[in-house]
C-alpha cells in the first residue's frame, strides 16, 4: 500500500507538463498560420503580378500633370512597365518619392524594377531636342518653313508674330522699336539652334532675337551716323549684302557699291530687292521683273528699301557698318564659285556682264 500511494502524486505533474507543451505547440502553429496568412495577403496586395506583358519591350508612357502616385502606377501597369500598383506606391513612399514623380512622356521598358522606374520619374522626362539650322539670307517665311519642318513649330503662329508682332518684343529688344510694318524681318539671327520639338513660335522667336542681341552687342552702330544711316538702315543694307554675296571677302566690296551709290544719288538697282517680293531666286531678272510695283524695287525707287529683305549673318552686318574704301559702282556675277567682278564705270561693267553670260550661258 505504501508503494502504491507514493507513485500516484508523481503522475499528475507529468500530465500537466505535457498539456502545456501541447498548448505551446498549438499556439506556435497558429502564429505560423496567421503569419503565413498575413504574408500571403501582403504578397497578393503588394507583390503579386497584375500583368502578363512580356518583359523587355519598349513602350512610351505619358504621365499626366497632377497624377497621384497610384494613378501613375496604374498607367505604368497598363503599359506593363511595373507588375503591381500598390507595391509601386509603397516603394515610392518608402523612397521619399511620393509626390515627386514628374509628368511627361517617358520611353521605358516593360518589366522594369520599381526602383528604376521611380528614379527615372523623379529625374523627369528626357526632352525631345532637335537641331534647326537657319541659314544666312533666309526670309521670315523660309524660317517659318524650316522651323515647322524640323521642330514642329506652328508656321502660321510664327508668321503671325514675325510679320507684324515686333511691338510685342520691342521692350526687351529695343532694336525693334519702329521697324517697318512691325516686321521682325532681318532680326531673326541665322544660326543652328537646339530646341525642343513643338517649341512655341514665341519661344523660337525669342531665341533668335536673343542671339541677334548677343551677336551685335559689341558692334558700334553709332559709326553709321557719320554716313547718315540709322542702325535699322544698317540691317537693311546688311540684308541686301547677304542676298547678293556668297563670299565673305566680297561682302565689304558689295557694301562699298551700295555706299557709293547712296552717296552719289544713284539708284541701287539690286536684283535681290525685287526677288524678295517675287519670292524666288533667279540668275537674271527679266525686263518685266524690273518694273514690279513694290516699295522694295530699287530699280524704280531711289535710296534703300523700306525694310530688310533677309536675315543677315554677322559678316554682312560688319560689312554694312564698314564698307571697303573703293570707287566701285557696279558688280556682276562672273564666277561659278559665287564671285563677282567689280567695276568703277559702265564700260567695264558691260564687258564683265558679257563675260557673265559666257560663263553661265545666258
Amino acid at each position: 500500500m505504501a508503494t502504491s500511494n507514493s507513485a500516484g502524486p508523481e503522475q499528475a505533474p507529468r500530465s500537466a507538463g505535457t498539456l502545456t507543451t501541447m498548448l505551446r505547440l498549438l499556439a506556435g502553429v497558429l502564429v505560423l498560420v496567421v503569419v503565413a496568412a498575413i504574408s500571403g495577403a501582403l504578397w497578393l496586395t503588394y507583390a503579386s503580378p497584375q500583368t502578363d506583358v512580356a518583359a523587355g519591350q519598349s513602350v512610351r508612357v505619358r504621365i499626366k500633370a497632377g497624377s497621384t502616385t497610384r494613378e501613375i502606377g496604374t498607367a505604368l501597369l497598363k503599359a506593363g512597365v511595373i507588375g503591381n500598383v500598390e507595391g509601386f506606391a509603397l516603394h515610392a513612399r518608402l523612397a521619399g518619392a511620393d509626390g515627386q514623380l514628374k509628368p511627361g512622356s517617358y520611353d521605358v521598358k516593360t518589366g522594369m524594377a520599381d526602383g528604376d522606374v521611380i528614379a527615372l520619374l523623379e529625374s523627369g522626362p528626357v526632352l525631345d531636342m532637335v537641331s534647326v539650322t537657319i541659314p544666312e539670307g533666309f526670309r521670315v517665311d523660309q524660317i517659318a518653313d524650316r522651323l515647322e519642318k524640323d521642330a514642329g513649330v506652328s508656321r502660321s503662329e510664327f508668321l503671325k508674330l514675325a510679320e507684324h508682332g515686333a511691338p510685342q518684343f520691342a521692350e526687351k529688344h529695343p532694336a525693334l522699336i519702329g521697324v517697318y510694318r512691325d516686321s521682325l524681318e532681318g532680326y531673326l539671327f541665322p544660326k543652328t539652334y537646339r530646341m525642343r520639338k513643338k517649341t512655341s513660335a514665341r519661344q523660337a522667336i525669342e531665341m533668335m532675337l536673343d542671339q541677334f542681341d548677343r551677336e551685335t552687342a559689341d558692334l558700334d552702330f553709332s559709326a553709321a551716323q557719320a554716313r547718315g544711316l540709322t542702325p535699322q538702315q544698317i540691317i537693311v543694307i546688311a540684308s541686301m549684302i547677304e542676298r547678293e554675296s556668297k563670299l565673305d571677302e566680297e561682302r565689304p566690296l558689295v557694301s562699298s557699291v551700295i555706299d557709293n551709290r547712296l552717296r552719289t544719288g544713284m539708284r541701287l538697282k539690286i536684283d535681290a530687292t525685287i526677288e524678295y517680293v517675287l519670292r524666288d531666286k533667279r540668275l537674271r531678272l527679266s525686263n518685266a521683273d524690273l518694273y514690279t510695283k513694290t516699295p522694295y524695287n530699287t530699280y524704280l525707287h531711289a535710296g534703300l528699301p523700306p525694310g530688310p529683305i533677309s536675315s543677315p549673318g554677322i559678316e554682312s552686318i560688319r560689312a554694312a557698318l564698314a564698307p571697303a574704301d573703293t570707287q566701285f559702282i557696279y558688280y556682276v556675277l562672273t564666277g561659278k564659285d559665287g564671285s563677282h567682278t567689280f567695276t568703277t564705270n559702265l564700260a567695264d561693267f558691260l564687258v564683265a556682264k558679257k563675260r557673265s553670260k559666257e560663263v553661265f550661258g545666258r
